[in-house]
């Protein structure tokens, strides 16, 4: 079988109030899935693409939940591992239009413990793109390992590179996470990075400084919340302003803006077409308390 896209990455249950409203008020909530890279996987899958997503999950009903949604929106997960000994990770979404407050509990769960045991599974080789983020090499040191190795075969194999910065604080410091980060950049052919976390990793204030700071991948992609996103290929570069959407809370719309800047870059489309289809995608997500909205 072939691919358009491979995913690898952690994917945890995901709690949240059934209405946007904060957890502190909430009486009812929903039970979800979320991960930066399945969400891209989903909505590439919900677009028509054939997208693979690779994890460990633990050998519980939250783990078979998650693996269960993933399958279920047409993404391939033949290539999960479930853990008997490691369990599923879980997260609260806290929405607030002024910034999302995400709550983890994912201490030593089965995802931190993927490491390059994982690669004679992930279909690089038969795969035009290999999507990764910043988040998986962040959770343990067997995870960077582990990316490390599939970058390393997708240049073997001469497929792409996409890689979102997707920097945590809470998972590791600017100290260590912004060298570690700007390693992996220049190994990526596809990067996306937001304005403001390139600033707390590297001192960037401009689109053109974050550009000229990752000058090692040939294209970067710099988000700019409400006021847009500017992609930098070689010397080019294209900006497309952000759309006005009465901001629900913002998390996974980054995941969905790689997803639709993806999708179109799959099938051939201008450089104007991939940051469109960007805003259009993580505009339904911004507007709304779920990570992942269907539809084009």
């Amino acid at each position: 079988m072939t691919y358009d896209v491979a995913t690898v990455g952690e994917s945890m249950v995901m709690v949240t109030p059934a209405r946007p409203e904060p957890l502190v008020d909430a009486t009812e909530l929903r039970l979800e899935v979320g991960g930066a890279e399945s969400n891209v996987a989903l909505q590439l899958s919900a677009l028509g693409y054939r997208v693979s997503w690779t994890s460990r999950l633990g050998d519980d009903p939250f783990g078979h939940r998650v693996n269960r949604t993933i399958g279920g929106g047409g993404v391939d997960t033949s290539s999960v591992v479930f853990d008997p000994t490691g369990r599923t990770g879980i997260y609260f979404k806290d929405p607030d239009p002024g910034g999302t407050r995400v709550h983890y509990y994912r201490h030593e769960s089965a995802a931190t413990r993927m490491g390059v045991e994982l690669l004679p599974s992930i279909p690089i080789s038969s795969s035009r793109i290999v999507h990764l983020s910043g988040i998986t090499p962040s959770l343990s040191p067997s995870c960077a390992e582990l990316i490390d190795a599939v970058i390393a075969e997708a240049h073997r194999n001469d497929v792409l590179v996409s890689f979102d910065v997707n920097y945590r604080p809470a998972l590791w410091p600017v100290a260590v996470a912004a060298p570690a980060l700007g390693r992996i950049v220049a190994q990526s052919d596809i990067v996306f990075v937001g304005r403001d976390e390139a600033k707390v990793l590297w001192g960037t204030t401009t689109a053109e400084q974050v550009r000229s700071r990752l000058s090692g991948a040939p294209r970067v992609v710099v988000k700019d919340a409400e006021v847009g996103a500017t992609e930098f290929l070689g010397a080019t570069s294209t900006f497309v302003p952000s759309p006005h959407v009465e901001v629900v809370e913002a998390v996974g719309a980054g995941d969905a803006f790689a997803a639709g800047y993806l999708s179109a870059f799959l099938a051939g489309r201008s450089s104007i077409d991939c940051l469109q289809l960007g805003h259009d995608l993580a505009a339904r997500v911004l507007v709304a308390v779920s990570d992942f909205i269907p539809g084009a």
